[in-house]
Parts: structure tokens; sequence; C-alpha cells
């Protein structure tokens, strides 16, 4: 067989082989950039849907949804006005429907709503911003649960816990709230950058921080086979006190001995410290003050326990005071002004001003938001174990 042949039979074979390789994928539309965050700090956002009629942006950042403008190919935009430096939650609203944005891989882990996240970048690096500086490790958990099910947590490890295996660490009981699952305070409330970033500048001491899931019951229901239930309807009914309950026992008897069992933690009330948001906040509260042998340091982020659960429940906090401030190295309180738990969690803090109970707090602008949150870790990860 001459050179020539064997030339045309290789370029068959190459022509073949693409056009099987071709056949074989899905069909592609046109590329889309989104969110596209602009030198003026404001973003553009692009939706590839042809045969939509209506679609329109909704995003934390704006009052209301955003029309979008079909353009060629099918591409629905918008570009919004400058947008304040933060991390924000935003989906697409098509006839109606609620999407998350396809060409954004980065999203917001929840069970109810599903919604993409963008990051608007400051002039000055923020808190959470991922800087030229040493970082710890994020590592999945599964360990032996509640009722034979299997739990799962996010432990971040700080910088050096793998080249120092010869130091033990303080840990971080950190809680999402409502309808939130682990990963949230990872992936939206930035935790892990934030550590790093206080770390690498001395102002937070190195430390483990353990990610829980707050909704055992939803886990209990998968797990064996029910449907999950509804969320409680009163923040203090009966069946909220239970839950909470529930998941306090969890984290005792079950997430603490593991992590400290396959963690290099310090396994004493002085370097636990236990910190949640929303209903995470309100878990952290019933387990810290049932269990004051447990955590010496307390954060609760937009949440409150009513003056009459404090009284039904935990009478020795406020009845016994100088005991609550002995056994507390710290008690913190936040809540933003436009929160929709404000006037709860000021009613709390009076209640604690009026017991003569020790607390820190801060208020801030804005609402029920992880952008409050990541202040609220920021503000109190320096104040841990010292």
């Amino acid at each position: 067989m001459n050179q020539y042949v064997m030339k045309r039979i290789w370029l068959m074979w190459a022509v073949l082989c693409l056009y099987h390789g071709a056949a074989g994928q899905p069909p592609r539309g046109p590329l889309v950039v989104s969110p596209q965050v602009n030198a003026d700090k404001s973003i553009t956002f692009r939706y590839l849907a042809p045969a939509a009629s209506d679609v329109k942006l909704s995003a934390q950042f704006e009052k209301a949804p955003l029309p979008m403008t079909k353009e060629a190919q099918g591409i629905w935009s918008v570009t919004t006005k400058p947008v304040k430096p933060d991390i924000y939650p935003y989906s697409f609203q098509v006839d109606g429907i609620t999407v998350m944005d396809p060409a954004n891989v980065a999203f917001f882990p929840n069970e109810r709503f599903k919604a993409s996240l963008v990051d608007v970048p400051g002039e000055t690096p923020l808190v959470h911003a991922m800087k030229d500086v040493p970082h710890g490790s994020v590592n999945y958990e599964y360990y032996p649960s509640l009722e034979g099910t299997t739990g799962s947590l996010v432990v971040y490890t700080p910088p050096g816990y793998d080249k120092n295996p010869s130091q033990n660490y303080p840990v971080y009981y950190l809680i999402s709230g409502t309808t939130d699952t682990e990963e949230t305070f990872f992936k939206v409330g930035k935790t892990n950058l934030i550590l790093d970033n206080l770390i690498a500048e001395g102002k937070a001491k190195s430390m483990i921080i353990v990610m829980p899931y707050g909704n055992i019951a939803a886990r209990f229901a998968e797990q064996k086979g029910g449907p999950k239930p509804a969320d409680p309807t009163v923040r203090d009914g009966d069946d909220a006190v239970k839950r909470a309950n529930d998941f306090g026992n969890d984290l005792i008897s079950k997430v603490i001995p593991y992590v400290e069992k396959n963690y290099r933690a310090i396994a004493n009330k002085n370097n636990r410290a236990i910190g949640g948001f929303s209903r995470g906040g309100g878990q952290t509260l019933r387990a810290a003050f049932g269990n004051l042998d447990k955590f010496a340091w307390v954060c609760s982020y937009s949440s409150y326990l009513s003056p009459a659960e404090m009284d039904k429940n935990f009478p020795q906090i406020g009845s016994n005071p100088d005991n609550t401030n002995k056994q507390l190295k710290l008690l913190w309180v936040s809540v933003g002004s436009d929160d929709f738990l404000y006037k709860g969690t000021v009613e709390f803090m009076d209640y604690l001003k009026a017991k003569k109970v020790a607390y820190k707090s801060l208020i801030t602008d804005g609402g029920h938001t992880w952008m409050n949150v990541k202040q609220y870790v920021a503000a109190t990860t320096p104040l841990l174990f010292r």
C-alpha cells in the first residue's frame, strides 16, 4: 500500500472519529456569561431562555424584581446600578418560576429556596475575601447520630493544623439557620476565609470550626423513609423547643465526642464555643444554657429566647447571675435593625440586663441576612478563647 493511500485512510478515519464524537454531544447553545461584575460595581446578569415570555432578576440587594430584556439568541439580560461590595444571593423568575443561574457554579445551600451567589469585591479586600495568606482546610465528615441515623458536618481546620501534629486546638461549634444546611456557613458565610484572614492578621486564635446540620428532624425522616416535617410555626412553641433539644442532645452526645475523637480538639469547656444564626442561634442558647459545664463562649446571631422561656426552662440563668457570669466567658447577642427578629432580640437583651447577666451586643444596619452574619462572625471570633 503506497503512502498516498495510507494518508487517505488515516484522513477518513480521523473525520469519522470527529463526526461520531460530535454526534454524541448534546446540542450547545450560545455562551452565557453571568453574573458579570463591572468596574463600577454594577452587575450584568444573563439568562438563556428563547421560549420564555417574561424573565426577572430577584436579588437581595434589590427591593423588587428587575425586568430583564430579551436580546439576540434568546438571552435575557439586565444591568443593575452599582452595588455595595458583599456576597448576595439572587435568582431568576422565568414565567413565574424561580430558578438558579445555570451559568454560575456558586450557589446558596438551602433546603427550600435555590439561589445563586454573586461576589462583589471591594476596592480594599473585605474580611471574607480570598487573600494571599496561609489557608486552612475544609473537610466533610459523617458521624453516627441519634436513632441509628448518620449525621453530616463541615469542619474547618486552621492553617498549620496538618503540619503541627502535636498542637491541639479550641473548637467553635457554629450552627446555620432554618432551612440552611451544614454547608451554608462555609459557602455563603465564608467562615473559612474570614478565619484565615483574621488568624493571619493576629486578630483571632487558631481554632477548629465545626458546622453541623441543624434540622435533624428532617434527617431522621429522610433516612427512615418518612415525609419531611414542616418547620414549626411558633419559634418558642413546644415543637420548636423539642426539636432544639433533640439537636442539643445530638450535639452533646454525638457530635462533640466524634470531633474530640477524630480531631485534635482541647476537650474542656473553656476551649469550646457555640454560636448560631436564626434557628441556629436559638439552638445555641438552649444547648448552652442547658449545659453550662460544656461551653464557656456563646454567640447568638439574629436570635433570642423569650423571657417566658427563660423563666420556664432556664431560671438558673437569671436567678443566679453571679454563677452565670462566672460560668460564661462570653455571651454575645447581635441583630440587624431591620431584622424581623429585632424586637424579640432586644427584649432578650433587656431581660439579661434586668437580671444582671453580663453580655456583649452588636446592632447593625440591615435585616436577617448572611451579609450581617459575616459581620457577626468577624466581630466575635477575635473574642473567643482569649
